[in-house]
């Protein structure tokens, strides 16, 4: 088939479709194709003019794609700060994380408690509420992070002054609890500090858990407290496949990512921190953006692949509200996120009342609070969708450079005579028709792969 030959002006107009930036193309119009970006992207693919490699979807969503070039103040070298640069403190991350914006670490009390620290990127000490950083951030509502690069919410030189563990010590705003054997909290606070941070990968961490090191032994026994509590008052737990999605010009890949049980901890932590730090908030009738969310739409049962995917489908949103609120997918009364300043706006919204609080200053008032909230949860939704688009494009491409390769499946859920398969290797999902019952163990080929469309065409073999 002759392939069509595009004036400048004309691949000009159907890259404005494909990029979701016009509405109508004559030039498509005139080939007898749909007016619609995924047909524009077709054709640019099939003229060559775009490669495998481009993603248009945060183009469409009009989420930021160029970096954040604004000028960032210093630290005052003069605030005051409560020096814990004493107490060993780790920031735990995966592999080949670029913006360190916590960490944890133990002090043991008296009287059988342990104080549990969380230490945060103190990024409000360097973006004031309205300030062109402000603005910028609240605009894009958090960092994106594309398999081929990542567009951060601020500027890569803040991320250098303020990420945890990038100088020999580091501002932070931390956030202490003072647990009882049971994981009850006896107090929380919030304040001020100085610390010494050691980076180190999930894995290192795991294994100097697995030697009985200190305090990862604490840690591991504090998390696991906290998580009974919870399930207690009704969490959910919801174990799904992980993956992280790499990519560039040459191609795709796609990591199972492991779970040892220091991520667990980790991750439990940061709850502890936002549960301590909404407590905080509501004893000083602090406006947040407190996290709320309703009761599942119903109750599943069991440990198994399909009532993981079952119970993730109970789930109702969270929002985002000035006043406290029960996280009913937490087990929590009240819950604010307050672990990522650098790549969550709302965190680092969380973080300047918090400070605004500390220095004795007039807080936001719940009024703008709401509207801050309904700006940047409105961004940050485009950034989630271009994120989640732009997964599974290259996910796609990883698949297609593999045409003979056969993947195990799993059926998590059915819909007459359709199945939805997961590849755990992928985190990807397809529909097979298929009698099989939910939890039958399959292996699938891939097949009649479409990029602009986003579809794939799945086999049992």
């Amino acid at each position: 088939m002759t392939q069509p030959e595009l004036t400048p002006a004309q691949r000009t107009e159907v890259e404005l479709l494909a990029r979701g930036r016009a509405d109508k193309s004559r030039t498509l119009r005139d080939l007898g194709l749909p007016e619609t970006p995924e047909a524009a992207h077709a054709l640019l693919l099939r003229l060559g003019v775009w490669d495998e490699a481009r993603t248009p979807y945060a183009d469409r969503l009009r989420a930021a794609l160029s970096a954040v070039e604004l000028p960032v103040p210093d630290f005052d070298p003069d605030e005051p700060r409560l020096d814990l640069t004493h107490l060993p403190t780790f920031a735990i991350d995966d592999e080949g994380n670029q913006d360190p914006d916590d960490a944890v670490g133990v002090e043991a009390l008296e009287g059988g408690l342990t104080r549990l620290w969380v230490h945060v990127a103190d990024v409000a000490a360097l973006v004031a509420p309205d300030s062109p950083l402000d603005l910028e951030a609240r605009a894009r509502g958090a960092t994106l992070y594309l398999p081929d690069r990542t567009i951060g919410m601020l500027p890569d030189e803040l991320v250098q002054k303020a990420g945890l563990g990038l100088s020999e010590t580091s501002p932070a705003l931390s956030i202490s609890l003072d647990l009882d054997p049971d994981g009850n909290a006896e107090a929380v606070d919030v304040c001020l500090t100085r610390v010494r941070v050691q980076r180190l990968a999930y894995q290192e961490a795991q294994a100097r858990l697995e030697a009985g090191e200190e305090p990862f032994v604490t840690l591991a026994r504090l998390a696991r407290a906290s998580r009974l509590l919870r399930e207690g008052e009704g969490a959910l737990s919801i174990d799904l496949p992980e993956v992280r999605v790499k990519a560039d010009e040459t191609g795709a890949s796609v990591f199972p990512l492991p779970k040892p049980e220091m991520r667990t901890v980790v991750q439990e932590c940061m709850t502890l921190a936002g549960w301590g730090t909404a407590i905080f908030a509501d004893d000083n009738e602090l406006p947040l953006p407190f996290a709320t969310q309703d009761y599942p739409t119903r109750e599943v049962a069991g440990d198994t692949l399909p009532a993981m995917w079952a119970r993730r489908k109970t789930l109702a949103r969270t929002r985002f509200q000035p006043s406290p609120g029960p996280h009913h997918g937490m087990g929590l009364d009240l819950y604010a996120q307050a672990t990522s300043p650098m790549r969550r706006y709302l965190d680092l919204v969380v973080h300047q009342q918090l400070r605004a609080f500390l220095a004795g200053r007039d807080p936001l008032s719940s009024k703008v609070m709401a509207a801050h909230i309904a700006e940047s949860q409105l961004n940050a939704d485009a950034t989630r969708q271009a994120e989640r688009l732009s997964r599974r494009h290259h996910t796609l491409r990883f698949i297609a450079a593999q045409p003979e390769r056969v993947w195990d499946a799993v059926v998590v859920d059915r819909r007459g005579a359709q199945a939805t398969l997961l590849i755990p290797d992928l985190a990807f999902d397809v529909q097979v028709n298929t009698p099989a019952a939910p939890g039958t163990a399959l292996q699938v080929q891939f097949a009649d792969i479409d990029l602009p469309q986003m579809r794939v065409r799945a086999r049992s073999v």
